[in-house]
């Protein structure tokens, strides 16, 4: 990977660096652990505890060959390898809960030091993953949390992300018209945050004569997406714009919009990579994009359950730990460290990136 992608640098040009890392945005707190069967921040941590070389460290994405995952999971394996550890990823080619339990207890039985999941659904998995605990593990979510981890690596604060959403199709649209959602699935606790914070800030009178006219759902699957976007343009004909809150959903709406007679009518925004986009922005289907770093948020998640099982954390509010190569951060709130705000991409720095 090029430098860039070693940077905690993907901020928003207009965030103010006064909010970076202080808003809590539905990670698993202290009470919710412990309502939930969770361990949640317990004990008191020693920062100059040692990270004992040879922990297992398990990563189970949403589902495998998704690209988004694929680049998260790669920057896990390297903090892990830099850890001294052993790195497994597991998972079904499907995003559903009954497989991620299925890999849980598989992670598990095989004595995983740590397990960090991006949970399909934040209640489903939780019989499976407080038994892994029980084991011995470390439970760390990351992307998606479910309501039984020990901490939660955010990759932003739903607020930020909500508020680049709006922005971005408010700019694409001039600050009116109708839009859509083309979200993953139903219930993946990240997507379901970032639109409630939308539809909230849609509230406010800069962006009154914005309107959401249907949320829709591509299960994070190239080919629903791709279908649930032609559903959304036969069913509101005169749409203006569609956001996908999703790296599949985005890509899946930006090809087909750029072989339809909407290609250069209809705004398409969301969350992406630049390698999945940039064809898009250069040929006029996205006029801009948003993500953080993927690989970051992988290598902080592995670097977080390493120290959490090492005891040089547990997750209260206050604790600082190091992360490697992404330096020092804090846990702002109990049970969730952020890695910070996305970053916008447009035709003048998508290919600055390669990710």
């Amino acid at each position: 990977m090029t430098d860039p992608l070693r940077r905690r640098s993907l901020w928003f040009a207009s965030a103010a660096s006064a909010v970076l890392l202080t808003a809590a945005c539905g990670g698993t707190t202290i009470d919710d652990a412990q309502d939930d069967g969770g361990a949640g921040p317990t004990g008191t941590a020693d920062p100059n505890a040692e990270i004992p070389e040879g922990l297992a460290i398990d990563f189970l994405p949403k589902q495998l060959n998704n690209p988004f995952f694929d680049l998260v999971n790669e920057g896990g394996f390297a903090a892990v390898e830099e850890l001294g550890g052993e790195a497994t990823e597991r998972g079904g080619t499907e995003a559903t809960a009954d497989s991620q339990v299925e890999y849980v207890n598989a992670a598990s039985q095989a004595g995983s030091d740590v397990i960090v999941i991006a949970a399909n659904d934040p209640d489903a998995v939780c019989p499976a993953l407080n038994e892994a605990r029980d084991n011995g593990a470390a439970i760390v979510g990351y992307d998606s949390d479910a309501n039984c981890t020990d901490v939660f690596v955010n990759q932003s604060t739903n607020e930020l992300i909500g508020r680049a959403l709006a922005d971005m199709i408010s700019d694409e649209l001039g600050g009116e018209g109708t839009f859509a959602v083309l979200s993953a699935t139903p219930n993946a606790t990240n997507q379901n945050a970032w639109i409630a914070e939308l539809e909230e800030i849609l509230q406010e009178d800069d962006y009154a004569d914005l309107e959401l006219v249907d949320t829709v759902y591509g299960n994070d699957d190239d080919l629903e997406s791709f279908q649930e976007m032609q559903g959304l343009v036969q069913a509101h004909p005169d749409l203006d714009g569609v956001v996908s809150p999703t790296t599949v959903g985005l890509a899946a709406a930006a090809r087909y919009v750029s072989d339809s007679e909407y290609q250069g009518e209809l705004a398409v925004t969301g969350l992406g990579t630049p390698n999945q986009m940039r064809e898009f922005v250069h040929d006029g289907t996205v006029g801009q994009f948003a993500l953080w770093n993927p690989n970051d948020l992988g290598y902080l998640s592995g670097y977080t359950g390493a120290a959490l099982q090492a005891g040089q954390i547990t997750g209260a509010a206050g604790e600082t730990f190091t992360a490697g190569e992404l330096g020092e951060f804090t846990f702002e709130t109990d049970g969730e460290v952020v890695l910070g705000p996305p970053m916008v991409f447009d035709a003048d720095n998508v290919d600055d990136f390669d990710f």
